[in-house]
């Protein structure tokens, strides 16, 4: 029971300042899950991140998957509603708060304000998760390709996901 309570706790504290989604601060819930708790090991934590981007649905399946292995079900539902109730009532006051503001400038400050720190948070998260997973020049290659990839085309990432799985099956990364 302490496991829960626990995972409960940590998660709603987490989910105040996972500004952005779960994945802006991917390297903060690897070091709770992996360093400091111990709840799993770093490739189990690449392999339900991997299956919660592969889902569809929202992005804080990984931490529903953390929650599912450290105590099945119940684990589940109570890491996930631990990531959800704190962020859905900040943002139900925070839309109040933002619906009340007259002046179209300042809203509009605000709202370029919060996408521009949820970018920032994503990109500082993609590239602390890559430091932290790759091993070995073909995987940093593969990463800043995949970088430049997504920059200059618009092609579907699908493509470099089947790209990743290939090189990964035929053991270069």
């Amino acid at each position: 029971m302490t496991i829960l309570l626990s995972l409960f706790l940590k998660l709603s504290a987490f989910s105040l300042v996972a500004f952005g989604g779960v994945s802006a601060l991917l390297p903060v819930l690897f070091d709770l899950a992996v360093n400091q708790e111990q709840w799993i090991d770093v490739q189990t934590f690449s392999d339900y991140f991997a299956i919660a981007q592969a889902a569809p649905g929202p992005n804080y399946m990984t931490v529903t998957l953390i929650g599912w292995h450290l105590y099945g079900v119940i684990g589940a539902f109570v890491a996930t509603f631990a990531i959800a109730w704190p962020s859905s009532i900040l943002i139900f006051y925070l839309q109040r708060l933002l619906l009340g503001i007259k002046d179209p400038l300042k809203k509009q400050a605000i709202q370029y304000a919060a996408a521009a720190l949820a970018i920032g948070l994503v990109l500082s998260s993609a590239w602390e998760i890559a430091l932290q997973i790759n091993h070995g020049i073909a995987a940093y290659a593969l990463t800043l390709f995949t970088i430049g990839f997504t920059l200059i085309t618009r092609w579907h990432p699908l493509y470099l996901i089947v790209l990743g799985a290939i090189l990964g099956l035929l053991g270069l990364i």
